[in-house]
């Protein structure tokens, strides 16, 4: 899947914040969900069922919180250098949808992805960008912080590509929650440290301690070539954050700004039930928040699981 879709990504290693952005080709079909609480997004409303727009030009996954939207005014720049965008009588348009994370708290709060770093994601794009970790808009991202950033483990930027039959689906996830990632098993893969594994092991530590004073978020963006509407796509990508309930614990909180795109080129012969489609996004979304932690490495003196 990742062969029709373009990614590229700004990663600012030193300052502890990018941005990735992903290109769907012509034609396609984009809806999104938020069940965050503290979103931040852009071109949102355009992407739901009722509103005219279909296809988009560019999704943009930033770090940098409500600074780094700033990102997509590059990805607008360098699309419009191309000629692509909303045909209107007086030029192209480019439609930039995009969402942000909180990552103010690591690294250097005061630097943010800007439109200088959204062009050079843009320009670094490529079919077949299989980067993960500490990448784009996953450089900053951690998990486990309920417990406060102390305790917290370093998360990142996460891929899975899966099919079924003639139909492909990828993912493409920043995990930055507040709650802990687990494992197959339903323990804790990565979150909230302490010195003999994790504090979420007696669950009633998260009632006792869930008070964070900053945001945290969840985004993604799910690709796939399945034929499509864009009602069916905004069903999908709803339906697909039962996978992050399934990953993260606590998930969707009040503290958490989660947003999933969903884009699809429309290019399979034939199409899925969707529910089996809606399983086949889930199984990738999942796999992804996984490859996200475990692809990560330390950071700013933050514990990744490669480095336990």
């Amino acid at each position: 899947m990742l062969h029709t879709f373009k990614i590229g990504h700004y990663t600012d290693l030193d300052n502890g914040t990018g941005c990735t952005v992903i290109f769907p080709p012509g034609g396609n079909v984009t809806s999104a969900s938020a069940r965050g609480a503290s979103t931040g997004t852009r071109e949102y409303a355009l992407l739901l069922p009722d509103k005219k727009v279909q296809s988009v030009q560019a999704i943009m996954l930033t770090g940098g919180s409500a600074f780094g939207l700033n990102a997509a005014g590059g990805v607008v720049r360098f699309l419009e250098e191309k000629g692509s965008g909303y045909k209107t009588p007086y030029g192209v348009v480019p439609i930039v949808a995009g969402a942000v994370i909180y990552d103010l708290n690591i690294g250097n709060a005061g630097v943010r992805p800007d439109e200088a770093g959204g062009y050079a994601a843009a320009r670094e794009a490529v079919y077949n960008n299989s980067l993960q970790g500490n990448v784009g808009a996953g450089t900053g991202a951690t998990v486990g912080k309920w417990a406060g950033m102390d305790k917290a483990m370093k998360a990142g930027l996460g891929l899975a590509v899966n099919s079924h039959k003639e139909v492909e689906v990828a993912c493409c996830i920043i995990v930055n929650a507040v709650g802990d990632v687990l494992n197959d098993d339903n323990g804790i893969l990565a979150g909230a440290r302490e010195k003999q594994g994790f504090l979420g092991r007696d669950k009633s530590r998260y009632i006792q301690t869930l008070d964070i004073p900053f945001g945290n978020t969840v985004i993604g963006a799910i690709m796939s070539n399945a034929p499509i509407s864009k009602p069916e796509a905004h069903y999908l990508a709803d339906r697909a954050h039962y996978a992050l309930a399934r990953r993260i614990y606590p998930s969707h909180t009040s503290y958490d700004g989660d947003v999933l795109f969903l884009s699809s080129a429309n290019t399979a012969p034939r199409a899925l039930s969707l529910d089996v489609l809606s399983m086949l996004i889930n199984e990738t979304v999942e796999q992804a928040i996984v490859n996200a932690v475990r692809q990560a490495r330390s950071l700013f003196g933050i514990t990744a699981l490669h480095d336990r």
